[in-house]
């Protein structure tokens, strides 16, 4: 599957964004101002299709505010550190 998400991105194809959960959602949910609560955006994600999309799309083109894909930034950063230590490993190994 991650496979295919990354041939989505390479090709950039954000069709995905059509089919998302948030489209027409007010924005201020997504982008709440710090300390707000995300729970409102993270429950919409969660039932979202494109889901896994929208957070690669997030993390490969290292989206700094928001929440996408059901994540927020801190959690997108996360993820970029354990992809760039198994990267590491990989050529290491």
């Amino acid at each position: 599957m991650f496979t295919q998400l990354l041939e989505v991105l390479k090709t950039d194809d954000l069709a995905w964004q059509d089919l998302a959960n948030c489209r027409g959602a007010d924005p201020d949910l997504f982008f709440p101002e710090r300390g707000a609560s995300t729970r409102t955006a993270k429950g919409i994600c969660r039932e979202c299709s494109v889901q896994p999309e929208c957070l690669e799309f997030a993390i490969v083109s290292s989206e700094k505010f928001g929440i996408w894909g059901g994540m927020s930034e801190r959690e997108r950063r996360k993820i970029r550190r354990q992809r760039a230590i198994a990267a590491q490993r990989r050529q290491a190994g």
